[in-house]
């Protein structure tokens, strides 16, 4: 899909504001784990109600939402990709499919949020997780041969779909905590306009199919309403870029994080029964106001030891999404800080929890994920709008959190390593052809970069639920050209934010 900068904003910001009040329209009432249990459970009822396979409607929604947006972009906004024909069509389908040239935010986020609708309009229709997928895969070829005048992209097909299928999952569940069909009046739509902002898809399909004001004897909710973790933290944040010449730059800072479901749950582990998400909101001069999205999603999982009184310990499955961003501090340096993303990833980690007499706990995790495409910035390419490489590769994560005097105080550390390999470079003769961005077909420098995220964090409770929070976190890159000088550069940022936990 071509770059569409202008709305990229809103977009990226929207799917981060209004998780903020996904739970705003629930009742709930907050227990000292802070956790909200309401432990609802599913209602074989509404299972049955909304799990109609409904595949005309589904696939309509998927057309409809690639006809919709190429309306716009073509007679609302002008844009030169969106000017289509048959001639245009059968060069796609001829030339075949490129690694496209697209900024960072539209390549790396929107793609997979644009993927996360088609993957609503199958999901919302009565089609599981894996099924909604093929859905996705068939709206993004849809749009990547049909509705542009640019060959079809590679990178594309690849991160819409599945980055699509995790944030989709997401949003998905997020609006089923909303949803209640037993409410009525200003209640009732305050719920169905929130879940329709966290997940426009199912809003539609309500709409579509009188839902969203049909009272019913039963909630609707698909999942029940499992535990739930939520915090909002806002404050100062220092950004610190050294690579020869130091530059720095003070911003305000927000972050959501949410944590659904019970890790250690004796019930049977099913997709995405637990996901964590957590993402970074910034106010600060020539910094991209989306600066991180981390999502975690479990696919299957078991207990291997589940000792109530001490220790427990889970092994699973899980679909990841990871996106960091930054841009150019001043004119000092020039220079992008870090950029490093992994929107199509998959892997397994072990969750260890060691509980004490008193209530405090120590909590470890160490995981592993296979990338099938990922991005890091690139010193060298600079192509179009894009400066990063594309490539494949692998992480590793480990991660440990201390809870001490019964919640009080939070002391945690993490470290995550990237390794991704850019192998298509750009021709030898590109200097003496006539290249576009359109044909230039390349990954990006042919490379391999390492690149480590180390965090440092520590909450304290002030009153009640507001805890001040310091975090450090320091991105190292180092990236190998095959063809070009090596490159290495580290950045830290540090947060002093209050946070307050639901």
């Amino acid at each position: 899909m071509e770059d569409k900068s202008q709305h990229i904003t809103t977009n990226q910001l929207a799917i981060l504001l209004l998780l903020l009040g996904l739970l705003l329209p629930l009742n709930t009432k907050a227990q000292e784990t802070e956790s909200l249990t309401l432990y609802e459970p599913v209602d074989s009822v509404d299972i049955a109600y909304y799990g109609k396979q409904r595949p005309w409607q589904a696939s309509a929604m998927v057309v409809g939402v690639n006809l919709g947006v190429w309306a716009f972009d073509r007679y609302i906004m002008h844009e030169p990709f969106a000017y289509i024909s048959p001639e245009t069509i059968k060069e796609n389908i001829t030339y075949g499919f490129v690694w496209d040239n697209d900024k960072w935010g539209t390549n790396m986020f929107m793609h997979p949020y644009h993927g996360n609708l088609y993957y609503n309009a199958a999901r919302s229709n009565g089609y599981n997780y894996w099924q909604s997928g093929l859905f996705a895969l068939a709206g993004s070829a849809m749009w990547e041969v049909l509705m542009e005048n640019e060959h079809p992209s590679i990178n594309d097909i690849i991160t819409t779909p599945i980055g699509g299928m995790i944030v989709g999952e997401m949003t998905y569940r997020a609006s089923d905590l909303i949803l209640d069909d037993r409410a009525q009046g200003v209640e009732r739509l305050a719920r169905e306009a929130s879940s329709f902002i966290v997940s426009p898809m199912r809003g539609l399909t309500r709409i579509i199919n009188g839902d969203a004001w049909n009272v019913r004897t039963t909630s609707g909710r698909q999942f029940g309403i499992p535990d739930i973790k939520l915090q909002f933290s806002t404050g100062v944040r220092s950004i610190h870029y050294r690579n020869n010449i130091n530059d720095h730059s003070i911003g305000f800072a927000s972050e959501l994080m949410l944590e659904y479901g019970d890790k250690f749950s004796d019930e049977r582990q099913r997709l995405f029964d637990y996901f964590t998400v957590r993402g970074n909101l910034n106010i600060q001069a020539s910094q991209p106001a989306l600066g991180r999205v981390n999502i975690s999603g479990r696919l299957h999982g078991r207990n291997i030891i589940n000792d109530d009184k001490h220790h427990r310990l889970n092994l699973a499955m899980y679909q990841t999404f990871d996106y960091f961003d930054s841009d150019t501090i001043s004119l000092k340096s020039a220079k992008v800080p870090y950029r490093i993303c992994a929107p199509a990833a998959f892997g397994g980690g072990l969750t260890y929890q060691y509980r004490t007499d008193k209530n405090d706990s120590v909590d470890a995790f160490i995981g592993w994920n296979g990338i099938i495409l990922g991005g890091a910035l690139c010193d060298y390419y600079n192509v179009y709008k894009r400066n990063y490489n594309l490539g494949s590769g692998f992480s590793i994560k480990a991660s440990i959190n201390a809870f001490l005097s019964k919640g009080r105080v939070n002391i945690g550390a993490s470290h995550g390593f990237y390794r991704l390999f850019t192998w298509k470079g750009y021709p030898d003769d590109v200097l003496t052809k006539p290249y576009t961005h359109k044909t230039l077909n390349a990954q990006g420098t042919e490379s391999q970069t390492s690149f480590h995220i180390t965090e440092l964090r520590a909450d304290v409770k002030v009153i009640d639920r507001l805890y001040l929070t310091a975090s450090m976190i320091n991105f190292t890159r180092h990236t190998h050209y095959i063809h070009h000088p090596s490159v290495t550069s580290s950045t830290t940022e540090a947060r002093l934010m209050l946070t307050y936990r639901l």
